[in-house]
């Protein structure tokens, strides 16, 4: 006989792991849709920044050869890029590479050199922007 010396197993019991399997199930529920929301943000102010380059660039293609390159649209479905005038504004040097949009959104440009930004993507566009919200970036 080994005295008053337990051999007893040490661990978790079923009620201990359940406990904290529910509590991890809570704080997911609590963080994950802010990392959504922020990841919305991101893609928005992605857009909103490639505008004003954009837009820039254009504006110093027009005053350097006296007009505007032409029309286009880049989005992030590759297949529907229509790429035009923006691959002008890279051959010639005013970018380094054609825009990476973010998933959801389209860029274009007119004949006119008016760039602006669309919500392509399925369902209402993020944070409930407008079309007219979008429109006035």
């Amino acid at each position: 006989m080994k005295g008053n010396v337990r051999n007893r197993n040490r661990g978790f019991t079923l009620i201990e792991i359940l406990i904290v399997v529910v509590i991890l199930g809570i704080l997911a529920a609590i963080v994950i849709p802010q990392f959504s929301s922020a990841s919305q943000e991101a893609g928005i102010s992605s857009v909103r920044s490639q505008l004003q380059t954009l837009r820039s660039q254009v504006e110093l293609f027009r005053v350097q050869n006296n007009a505007y390159p032409e029309a286009g649209a880049i989005s992030s479905d590759d297949e529907a890029n229509l790429p035009g005038g923006f691959q002008e504004l890279v051959d010639g040097g005013y970018l380094q590479r054609l825009p990476e949009v973010p998933p959801g959104w389209q860029i274009n440009m007119s004949d006119a050199g008016v760039v602006t930004a669309e919500w392509v993507g399925t369902g209402d566009a993020p944070n409930d922007l407008t079309a007219d919200d979008i429109a006035s970036w």
